[in-house]
């Protein structure tokens, strides 16, 4: 599974409708990772082969969405994107973690075991 692009309208839909809910609701049924990046932005363009990794790595069990802060202004402004990449990490039943910066392959499996995906070995018996 690739990563997936997301306009502003798709994020309403598959995320969170943040002009019509105050409180946090996830509206995916995995959990997700959302790349905030641009195309001229020499950082993001070094963390986007390792998220496609991870999306394939995790496929079935998580989701990466990118968003272009470019064409989608609305949106990054609404989540107070002022560094790029962001990463908004969204566990199913819980608040989202936002980490600015291109962070490392083992970092972010690091973050997706421990946060978003419940690995089979972690698992009560």
């Amino acid at each position: 599974m690739a990563t997936i692009q997301l306009t502003t309208t798709d994020f309403k839909t598959k995320v969170f409708d943040y002009q019509n809910n105050k409180e946090w609701k996830y509206a995916g049924e995995l959990p997700a990772i959302i790349d905030f990046y641009a195309d001229w932005c020499g950082p993001c363009k070094m963390v986007a082969p390792v998220l496609e990794e991870l999306s394939n790595e995790y496929a079935g069990k998580l989701l990466v969405y990118k968003i272009d802060t470019e064409i989608e202004r609305e949106l990054s402004a609404a989540f107070g994107i002022q560094s790029i990449p962001s990463l908004l990490f969204i566990p199913v039943n819980a608040q989202p973690m936002m980490q600015a910066g291109a962070l490392p392959k083992h970092v972010l499996k690091q973050v997706i075991e421990e946060h978003l995906v419940v690995s089979d070995n972690k698992k009560a018996p």
